[in-house]
Formats: structure tokens, sequence, C-alpha cells
């Protein structure tokens, strides 16, 4: 079958920003062409992209699947279904699962099931330590055969720095990122949100912005001894942004993300007790949002992921120091996200950079636009405006922290390897 996208304003950094149409037969990019070209066969579908843009696929490298084990949260299926209305065409699927991704298995498990589904594609990531415990490196070479793209304990830190250099060293002749979870557990002592005015006045215990920012700072010291790829993952505070700075000023091979949540939302706009707020690490403070913000416009902050985290009420109809860390992300991000263009922070390219090059790179694929290449493509819609409702969500969990919110921007249509697989529901 052949498909014809027209009209719309293609956007892929470095090589392409102008109005084309582009013709897909099968699988592949066939040809880009100007919308005047006449040429059209009998059997193509058209496709009216007018006023939308046309990205390569965009691809949230920090997502929890939670198949196998916690099938009650996610399924691989709901999940991807999820990504797809997103506009994602490509996850990473982390490692914590029951049983963890520590193994060629699990690997090869969550690789064929994702296949079976022919939705959104997933690369899996494998612990760094075997049941992501801390204490003895994973099967990395036999997972990276199996098809991971990364290692990362996810959101348990490697806390014995001798045994984060032993995998830094091993992944480096791998050539295989390493992906970051920065926390000090001993400062974060337990805490649910983050140390400040608004943990003090409800009476629940913070976790301060060090927590964080000791450990990237250990680990940008072990990434220049190894010269090993480290990435860390849901940036959230000025003193990790202005370290990275540093860091890479001194070409340290470093990369980092933050999350939607970190450069919209603040400790204080948590409503009292509500578990939709809760994630890890915590909202922080308006300081802390506006270096975050600031990373993304000089190029500190490589890249946006949602940290998807689908938790059943079970985990979050709780006391806000009982529920689980975490907040789902694949539907709201790219809506969320576009606020930083509208606002004059980003430009659309900026924003494509950082939702579907940069991951791309990081990951080790290619998603130009161009003929021959896999067709591949999210198409935005820029200015469809609406309030987010998470009773209309793909992923089987709700809690989200936008609820409600007013957004404008959102995916029109995805697709993956030729195919439509989402496109313009009404929200």
């Amino acid at each position: 079958m052949r498909i014809r996208i027209k009209g719309a304003r293609v956007i892929d950094p470095g090589n392409m920003d102008e109005k084309k149409d582009i013709i897909i037969q099968d699988h592949l990019i066939e040809a880009i062409v100007d919308p005047e070209y006449s040429e059209i066969s009998n059997d193509t579908t058209i496709i009216d992209a007018e006023k939308k843009i046309v990205s390569p696929g965009l691809i949230d490298i920090h997502v929890h699947l939670r198949e196998p084990g916690h099938e009650y949260k996610e399924t691989i299926e709901s999940g991807l279904l999820a990504a797809a209305r997103g506009g994602f065409t490509a996850v990473c699927a982390m490692p914590n699962t029951k049983p963890v991704n520590d193994n060629r298995q699990v690997t090869k498990f969550i690789i064929n099931r994702a296949k079976e589904l022919g939705l959104s594609r997933v690369y899996p990531t494998g612990t760094i330590t075997q049941g992501a415990l801390g204490n003895a490196l994973a099967e990395i070479y036999d997972m990276k055969q199996a098809g991971i793209v990364a290692v990362t304990d996810d959101g348990k830190p490697v806390e014995n720095p001798n045994l984060m250099r032993r995998a830094m060293e091993y992944c480096k002749g791998l050539n295989v990122p390493i992906f970051v979870h920065a926390e000090d557990l001993s400062l974060a002592d337990g805490g649910s949100m983050n140390e400040g005015f608004f943990a003090t006045s409800w009476g629940i215990k913070g976790i301060p912005n060090a927590a964080e920012s000791v450990m990237v700072v250990r680990d940008i010291a072990l990434c220049e001894l190894t010269g090993a790829r480290v990435h860390f993952c849901h940036v959230s505070t000025r003193e990790s942004v202005e370290a990275i700075r540093q860091a890479k000023k001194r070409g340290v091979p470093v990369t980092c993300e933050t999350a939607p949540h970190y450069f919209t939302l603040t400790d204080a706009d948590v409503k009292e007790y509500d578990t939709n707020f809760k994630m890890n690490p915590p909202l922080r403070s308006e300081q802390d949002r506006q270096a975050v913000i600031q990373g993304l416009m000089d190029g500190t902050i490589d890249l946006i992921a949602s940290d998807h985290a689908p938790h059943s009420v079970v985990e979050k109809d709780v006391e806000f120091d009982m529920a689980a860390f975490g907040i789902v992300g694949l539907e709201t991000s790219l809506s969320v996200c576009l606020k930083l263009v509208h606002d004059g922070f980003l430009t659309m390219e900026d924003l494509i950079q950082k939702m579907a090059k940069h991951p791309a790179r990081i990951i080790g694929i290619n998603n130009d636009i161009k003929p021959g290449a896999i067709a591949d493509l999210t198409i935005i819609d820029p200015e469809k405006a609406y309030e987010i409702n998470v009773e209309t969500f793909k992923s089987k969990s709700k809690n989200s922290p936008f609820s409600g919110v007013r957004v404008k921007g959102c995916a029109f249509l995805t697709m993956v390897n030729g195919k439509v697989i989402y496109q313009n529901d009404e929200r």
C-alpha cells in the first residue's frame, strides 16, 4: 500500500525544515516531494497534514512497561497503545520487571512480545547488577547479544562506587551506555517529597537536593576516570544541571534527561497529600524548575523522557508517605513539552531534537527522514487544545498530576514501519 502525507511542515533537525509531501510505499519512505507534485496513483491513501508537523518518530528512553510480573499496572500491549497515542514510535523499557531483566531470557521475552503486537518499537534495557541488588554485575554481554540498548538499575542507585567503576569499564568495552539513577539513599533517608517549606508544613519527610547531586558528581568523576558513556536519568536539581554543564565543558562523555514534570511543576503545586504528585526524584523548588529550563535551552540537558511509571490504586490510594513513587506520562508528555515551544523557551526543531533525534543517538539508531529510510514518523498538531482526561488513557493506570490541565498540541498520527498505529482521537 502507498501512503502520501500531504502539506506538512517536515522537520528533521539538521537535515530538513520545509513544507513537503512524504510518499511511503510499504514500510519505507519512497520519496519526499514538493506539495505541487501531482503524480498520485489510484491506490494511494492520502493523509491530510496541512498545518501540522511531521517529525522523525518520537522516542521515549525511560518507560516502565511492567510486564512481566506487574501486569495489573501495565502490560506491554497497554503501554505501547499509550505510547502510540502519545506520538512515540519507540520506547526503552526499564528492567524493573518481575523477574528483573538481568538475563537473556527476559530480554528476549520483552522483544518478542513487542514484535507480536506490531505497535511502537521496544528497546529493552538490562540491569547493571544481578537482580538490581547492587552486589555483582549482571550478564551484560549476554543481554547485549539478546538486544538490550543500555543498562540501568533504574530506581535503585549502584551504591558501591568500585562496583560502578567496574560496570563502567566493562560497558565501555561493549559500547553500552549506563543509565544512572542518581540517588544517595542515606541522604534521601526515606523521604517522600522535596525537602523544604511545603514538606515541613505538611509533616512529610523531605528529600534534599543533595541526595541527587552528590551521586551525579560521583558518577561524573567515575565517567571521567573510565571514559564510559554515562547518561543521567530524570535530572531535577539546579546543582545536578550545573555539575553536568561543567562536566560537558571538560569533555566528559555524559548525557542527561529530564522529565516534563520537572520543568512544569514544583513542590508548591503538590495538592495536599495527593499521591499523583509523588515521584522520585520529587518535584523541586521554583529555582530548580528554572535551572532545568535553562539546561534545556543551553543544551546541558540532552533530551526529555517521560519516566512513565504506572501504578494502580492499590499503590496510590494510601497515605502519602506509604504510596509508590511515580506517575504515568506517555500520553501527556508531548502536549506538556509543547508548552516550552509555545512559551518561547525552545523552537520546534529544538523540541524534536530532544524528543526524537537525541534519544535515537543515545541508543544507537538512525531515524532520519530520507528516501529509503524506514517510515517511523510522528505527525504533530501543535494547535490542538484540549483538557487532559485520564479516563481516556490507553494506559491501564491513571496516576497523573496533569489530570484536568488545559494544554495545546498533541500527536495527530503515529506511524511505525509504514503502518498507522494511532490517528487523531477526540481526546
